[in-house]
């Protein structure tokens, strides 16, 4: 997006028309006089021509960063889903699972567990049936940090709120999130630095793990999907509350506009945490008019002009209404985080208290349905029998268990049975 303050700035002597207000010496205002005078050394001498001045530097008003937080933050993802991969370890949980209930149904347990087993060993991914992403059990995530918000109000561990966005629950999440993160995010960190976009990255992150965790309360959330949308967020205010310095304005707004309705669309398919979108989009939209404000131009101009050159009235650093979009973003940033936190903490279900706001995060079609794939199963055992009932779809069965006391198998069998 071309800004003004790009091109070279070089002041220039309105009484003299030379560069930088000096006056050509006299030497040379009277060197040349006409093509019949050779100067005193007569026409045999000549002269030896001076070399041409180097090229006035290029003044650029903002600095240029080296980006290297996102590139951290993209190896961190990486790292921590190998890490939770090997920890989830699905050939291993699937024979202990099969082992424990015995029989031909252990043995079809243990066959069709895990998805690359013999190709990937403990990285072998779950069943497509239980995570069509391509990537380890609910289990597994919510032992490495996913947001649940039971856990969160019950068990006061508010810290899930942060680690839930370094988390993803697959090879297809990661891959779309790290490619959108290498798009958006570098660009953004040559722009303002590490420290305004690693800051907003985080808080942006939260604010969306924050309003899922209000709306979606019986979800398991993870991804860095909020934190995308609040860098996506951040974009739209910093061409607001830098307006003035942007040239082709309209044309840049109704790009932006266009690819975060595009985004936020996608929310509203089945198995999408649209929440957790709006809420990353809106804290990171508050927080870029407060991160990422840019001086005026002329105020720029003014500070870095030569000794002695004019500058006319001094300009202010940021305009009025940049101060006063930063006071009102400040406080609607802090009031909001302030309430949500209360309110989740109070184990407050947004979702029983708005009958529309589910179609916020998916509107149901002839094509598909809006109701979320529940793995809870009630049960009743005797002895080694157990009999089980899926919530989401009513199907029921019974087994018989050789070890009654493992609770990984009778997981696994209500996985099963509800897939």
């Amino acid at each position: 997006m071309p800004r003004r303050g790009e091109t070279a700035v070089v002041p220039i002597d309105a009484a003299s028309g030379e560069r930088g207000g000096q006056e050509r010496p006299k030497s040379e205002r009277h060197r040349s006089h006409g093509p019949g005078h050779h100067g005193r050394h007569g026409p045999g001498h000549q002269h030896r021509s001076r070399p041409p001045p180097p090229p006035p530097p290029v003044f650029r008003p903002f600095r240029r960063w080296f980006p290297f937080l996102v590139p951290l933050f993209i190896v961190a993802n990486i790292v921590l889903f190998v890490l939770t991969m090997y920890i989830n370890d699905c050939p291993a949980h699937a024979r202990a699972a099969g082992a424990a209930i015995g029989g031909s149904v252990g043995e079809s347990a243990t066959a069709q567990g895990c998805w690359l087993a013999p190709e990937l060993g403990r990285f072998a991914f779950q069943s497509f049936k239980e995570n069509p992403l391509v990537g380890p059990s609910s289990a597994t995530l919510l032992k490495m940090g996913a947001l649940e918000t039971s856990k969160v109000t019950k068990d006061h561990e508010g810290w899930r709120l942060i680690t839930c966005i370094w988390l993803h629950a697959g090879v297809i999440h990661i891959l779309a999130n790290m490619l959108s993160l290498v798009l958006i995010g570098i660009r953004l960190e040559k722009e303002f630095g590490f420290m305004r976009i690693g800051t907003l990255y985080v808080i942006s992150g939260v604010g969306g793990s924050l309003l899922s965790s209000l709306f979606m309360v019986s979800n398991i959330s993870v991804g860095a999907s909020g934190a995308l949308f609040g860098l996506l967020g951040s974009m739209l205010s910093e061409l607001i509350t830098n307006w003035t310095i942007y040239e082709n304005k309209i044309a840049a707004l109704m790009t932006l506009v266009m690819i975060i309705v595009i985004n936020l669309a996608v929310g509203i398919l089945p198995h999408v945490d649209n929440f957790a979108h709006l809420g990353g989009f809106t804290s990171g939209f508050f927080l870029g008019f407060v991160l990422l404000m840019r001086p005026q131009f002329g105020y720029i101009n003014q500070k870095n002009s030569p000794l002695g050159y004019p500058m006319g009235v001094t300009k202010r650093k940021f305009k009025i209404y940049q101060i006063i979009l930063f006071v009102i973003a400040l406080v609607i940033l802090i009031s909001g985080f302030t309430v949500g936190l209360v309110l989740l903490f109070q184990g407050f279900n947004a979702s029983e208290h708005c009958s529309w706001c589910h179609y916020l995060s998916c509107v149901p079609t002839s094509k598909w349905s809006c109701k979320a794939p529940s793995n809870y199963c009630m049960s009743s055992q005797l002895g080694n029998q157990l009999n089980l009932t899926c919530q989401s779809t009513g199907k029921a069965a019974t087994y018989v268990l050789s070890n009654p006391n493992n609770t990984e198998a009778i997981r696994n069998l209500c996985v099963g049975l509800c897939s």
